[in-house]
């Protein structure tokens, strides 16, 4: 579940660093009421980037398919990388 904060408690540093690492998860901070923020650990931002960068690579991936696009046969690829590293 999702942590809200009001902004007031980012005066105490030390606890917020702790949630956001505790939580693994993006704590979202309120100013007046309203969404102002969001922070979170480097882990879990590291975490986002590389599945946002996966979605987009298996996004085009299926573009491609879709097209028609940089097509291999199976057992040709499995011919060429068992060739590779020398594998029957």
């Amino acid at each position: 579940m999702p942590q809200i904060r009001p902004i007031k408690d980012l005066r105490n540093t030390t606890e917020i660093s702790n949630l956001c690492h505790d939580s693994n998860e993006p704590i979202f901070i309120t100013k007046n009421g309203y969404g102002d923020m969001v922070i979170m650990s480097i882990e879990t931002y590291e975490k986002t980037l590389a599945q946002i960068e996966l979605y987009s690579e298996l996004k085009v991936a299926e573009e491609q398919v879709g097209y028609g696009e940089n097509m291999l046969d199976a057992e040709e690829s499995l011919k060429t990388l068992r060739k590779k590293y020398d594998r029957k």
